[in-house]
């Protein structure tokens, strides 16, 4: 089987979500062409794309949030008309001849810029079966402004908004946002610490993002005043400078410090909780890993629905000025019922094997057999 999967570079998880699925396919032997479609259209429209959301992101999150939340209010002629600018004439003929030259059985889009282009060329006359992935914990703005075969989302209660960005409930596939199959398998917490060659003892993992966002070192050093016996693990992702700065801590508790690692899932494991940016990613695998999780420093937008849909569900704790990181952690270490509770809540809408069910889809019974 041949499948495409169409990213585009605006944040890591539409990217990762893509990297997932192409790599279960490719396992199980068929021919995955993973492409980041703006990249291949134009690269300056790529780097305006990923470089304007990382900036705005990180420097102006306020402003970001503003503009996600007038999205939000546009109805679906006006979103289509802006989304236009961006999938002019010209792409939208380069994309249709490599769909032609590449021939899939199906494409998977994980972002919802890319599904656009492809709503395009659907009503142009392509007729290959086509997977919209949204790779948050709500329905982005422009999705109702596309109109694809099939649609994945992260859980069954998010139904009832996306059929009100009027995509019809048989096309839905809540299946989870694609995640890595090894987030799939737990191993025992005394397991994961011995090969990681950590002390066995309740372990809180931090984690800043690919970037490293976030106030790390405040947090430490708030962490290391309570009296509590634990260890901390923090992964600084490509922020050198972040981790340098955490090696020369010096801390009563002990830390962990990694940089961009490869085996998160490992780290989860080891873990007792997680402090996290609430990317749609990170929270899908801490999801999979039954990981309580506490909030830290939502991107406005997506990421603050992201927070609505984790703590109405009682899946985790949000830092705030009333409540900071150092109090939350001492209610999850003073009672065990309380994380005992969150990770009964947590059992109740993970999605730890959203790929296979997503590949199960596809495949769907047809004659495409392994190999």
């Amino acid at each position: 089987m041949n499948i495409l999967i169409l990213s585009v570079t605006a944040g890591q998880g539409h990217h990762q979500a893509g990297l997932a699925v192409s790599t279960y396919f490719e396992d199980r032997g068929h021919h995955v062409v993973h492409l980041d479609c703006y990249e291949y259209l134009s690269p300056a429209v790529k780097e305006f794309i990923s470089h304007g959301y990382l900036m705005s992101t990180k420097y102006s999150p306020a402003l970001y949030g503003r503009f996600y939340r007038l999205a939000e209010k546009m109805d679906s002629l006006e979103q289509a008309n802006f989304i236009s600018k961006i999938t002019n004439s010209i792409f939208r003929r380069k994309m249709l001849a490599f769909i032609d030259t590449t021939a899939p059985d199906a494409i998977i889009c994980t972002h919802v810029f890319a599904a656009v282009l492809l709503s395009y060329l659907k009503e142009k006359g392509l007729s290959n079966p086509t997977y919209g992935v949204v790779t948050d914990f709500t329905i982005h703005p422009y999705w109702e402004s596309t109109s694809l075969d099939y649609y994945v989302t992260a859980n069954e209660f998010l139904t009832p908004a996306a059929l009100n960005k009027k995509i019809p409930k048989d096309s839905i596939l809540p299946y989870g946002i694609p995640i890595f199959e090894k987030f799939a398998h737990k191993i025992p917490r005394t397991v994961a610490r011995e090969r990681l060659e950590i002390e066995d003892k309740d372990t809180i993992l931090i984690m800043g993002g690919s970037m490293g966002f976030g106030n790390m070192i405040k947090t430490l050093t708030r962490l290391d005043e309570l009296e509590e016996d634990f260890q901390l693990i923090t992964v600084c992702g490509n922020n050198l400078k972040l981790k340098e700065n955490i090696d020369k801590l010096e801390t009563a508790h002990q830390i962990y410090n990694f940089g961009y690692v490869s085996n998160v899932d490992l780290l989860m494991d080891a873990s007792d909780c997680i402090i996290t940016k609430p990317g749609g990613l990170t929270t899908s695998e801490a999801l999979a890993k039954e990981l309580p999780i506490i909030i830290s420093k939502p991107i406005p937008g997506q990421e603050e629905r992201n927070v609505d849909f984790l703590l109405n569900f009682g899946c985790g704790m949000k830092i705030s000025k009333p409540i900071p990181a150092v109090e939350i952690v001492s209610q999850l270490f003073l009672d065990k019922r309380k994380k005992e509770a969150i990770i009964h809540n947590i059992r109740l809408i993970k999605k730890p094997n959203s790929v296979e069910d997503l590949y199960n889809h596809i495949c769907g019974g047809l004659e495409y057999g392994e190999g």
